[in-house]
C-alpha cells in the first residue's frame, strides 16, 4: 500500500517495486481524496506500506502513529526529506526505515522492501497456525478464512451481515452470511430458494463494473454456509443525509448518479425494484453507489405485514404499477428514482398514509406534487419521473441522463 496525495509519487514508487516484483499489485491511498484509514483496518491483506511525509497535508508521523498502533499492521516504511532529525524520530516509533523521498536510493528501497516482506510473510504464516486466527475469522457460527470480523452490522431473518476485513480485497467489507445451508434439515426447497435468491444477488451485479453500482469483490461458501463480500460504505446511506433537504445542486448531482447506475444495470437486462434511500450508499469522495439487488428480476413483489404494522418493500418508493403487482420496465425504477429525487429537494416525502395500502393508493391516484419558488425549476424533470402512467415517464435512464444535461444547459449551474 502506499499512503501518499501525490500522484506522480505514487506511480514513480509503483515503478520502483515493479523492478522488484513484477507482479506486485499496489494500492495507492490518498487521505486528502479518500479520507483516512478505518480505525478497525489493519491492512492484514499487505505485505508492507510506504508512507510519504507529505500526505493529509504534512500530517506523516501522525499517520505513523496512529498506523503502528494497529494489531497484525505490516511493516512501514517512511519517505521524508533530507532531514536527520526526522529520520530518528520515525525510527524510534518503528518504521522500519526512513528514505529520501527526493532522490530515493533504488537499491536501498528494495532492499529494505524485501526484507520486509519476508519477516511479514512469516509473521502471517505462524498468525495463521495459532487459534487466534480461527477465532479471528469467526462470525458467528461460520469461520470464513482470509477474512477478519470486526463486528455484527444487522441480522436478517435469512442473513447475518458482518463489517470484516478481505486479506484478497485489501480493505473492509460488507459479509453477508446465509443462516441457512443448501441441504438444511426440515423444508428443504425453501432453503434451495433462499440459496438460489442469495446467489443471485451476486450474479446481477458482478459483472456490472460502474462506478455508482456496489462492487462485489467475493462469493464463497464455508461450513456450507454461503457468504457474499461486498464494498463497504463507512458514510452510511443517503437516509441519513435525508435528515435535512439538500441543497438543489447536491440533490441533482445525486439524480445524475443514480441514473447513470440505472443505465448500466438496465443496460443488462435487471431492474432494481427496490430502490429507496437505504439502498443508495455514499462514498467518501461523495459519490454514490446502488445495493441490495435482492429483489431484482423477481416476476412478483408481495408486501408483508408484521405486527407493529412495518413492511418489507417499502410502498413509499414503489410506481403505482408496481404496487398493484403489474408487469414492471425500467420506468418504474425510474418512477422511484423520481420519489427519491423529491424528497432530496423538500426533505419530505411526496405521498405519506396511515396504512401501506393506503400509500400504495395515493401514488395511484393523487395529484402530483408540487415544487415551489427556487425548486419550481425541476417540476418538469420531476413530473416526467413520476407520472402515474409509465408512457408518460422517461422512457429510459438515458434519456433521464440527457434531460439532466439539458436543465444543467439552461440553467447553469442548477
Amino acid at each position: 500500500m502506499l499512503i501518499t496525495d501525490q500522484g506522480e509519487l505514487g506511480r514513480a514508487l509503483e515503478h520502483h517495486i515493479s523492478i522488484v516484483w513484477p507482479d506486485a499489485e499496489c494500492r495507492v491511498h490518498s487521505p486528502l481524496r479518500a479520507g483516512r484509514l478505518p480505525s478497525a483496518f489493519s491492512a492484514i491483506g499487505y505485505d508492507a506500506v510506504v508512507l510519504d511525509d507529505r500526505c493529509d497535508a504534512g500530517r506523516g508521523e501522525l499517520w505513523l502513529a496512529n498506523l503502528l498502533h494497529r494489531p497484525d499492521f505490516p511493516p512501514v516504511l517512511y519517505l521524508g526529506p533530507a532531514d536527520a532529525e526526522l529520520a530518528r524520530r520515525v525510527l524510534e516509533q518503528g518504521a522500519i526505515d526512513c528514505l529520501v523521498r527526493e532522490r530515493i536510493d533504488h537499491r536501498r528501497f528494495a532492499a529494505v522492501l524485501r526484507d520486509a516482506v519476508q519477516r511479514r510473510r512469516q509473521e502471517l504464516a505462524l498468525l495463521r497456525t495459532q487459534a487466534r486466527a480461527e477465532e479471528l475469522a469467526r462470525f458467528g457460527n461460520v469461520t470464513i478464512l482470509g477474512h477478519r470480523c470486526i463486528r455484527r452490522l444487522a441480522s436478517g431473518g435469512t442473513s447475518q451481515v458482518y463489517l470484516a476485513e478481505s486479506e484478497r480485497a485489501g480493505e473492509l467489507v460488507v459479509l453477508k452470511v446465509l443462516r441457512e445451508t443448501g441441504d438444511q434439515d426440515g423444508d428443504q426447497e425453501r432453503s434451495q430458494a433462499l440459496w438460489a435468491r442469495f446467489l443471485q444477488e451476486y450474479e446481477l451485479i458482478s459483472g456490472i463494473r460502474h462506478p455508482n453500482v456496489v462492487r462485489i469483490h467475493d462469493l464463497g461458501i464455508a461450513d456450507d454456509h454461503a457468504y457474499l463480500a461486498m464494498e463497504y460504505f463507512a458514510r452510511g446511506d443517503l437516509r441519513t443525509r435525508l435528515a435535512r433537504r439538500l441543497e438543489p445542486a447536491q440533490a441533482l448531482h445525486y439524480l445524475e448518479q443514480m441514473a447513470s447506475a440505472l443505465e448500466a444495470v438496465h443496460g443488462v437486462g435487471v431492474l432494481h425494484r427496490d430502490l429507496k434511500p437505504g439502498n443508495v450508499m455514499l462514498r467518501n469522495d461523495d459519490s454514490l453507489a446502488l445495493i441490495d439487488f435482492g429483489l431484482a428480476k423477481r416476476t412478483d413483489l408481495t408486501i408483508e405485514m408484521t405486527g407493529a404494522g412495518e413492511i418489507f418493500g417499502t410502498p413509499y418508493y414503489m410506481s403505482p404499477e408496481q404496487g398493484h403487482g403489474k408487469p414492471l420496465d425500467a420506468r418504474s425504477d425510474l418512477y422511484s428514482l423520481g420519489i427519491v429525487f423529491f424528497e432530496m429537494l423538500t426533505g419530505r416525502k411526496p405521498y405519506q398514509a396511515a396504512t401501506p395500502m393506503n400509500v400504495i393508493y395515493l401514488h395511484a391516484n393523487a395529484p402530483l406534487p408540487v415544487l415551489q419558488d427556487e425548486l419550481a425549476v425541476y417540476q418538469p424533470l420531476l413530473d416526467r419521473l413520476i407520472a402515474k402512467e409509465p408512457e408518460a415517464r422517461f422512457g429510459s435512464a438515458t434519456e433521464l441522463l440527457d434531460a439532466i444535461a439539458a436543465l444543467r444547459a439552461r440553467h447553469g449551474a442548477a
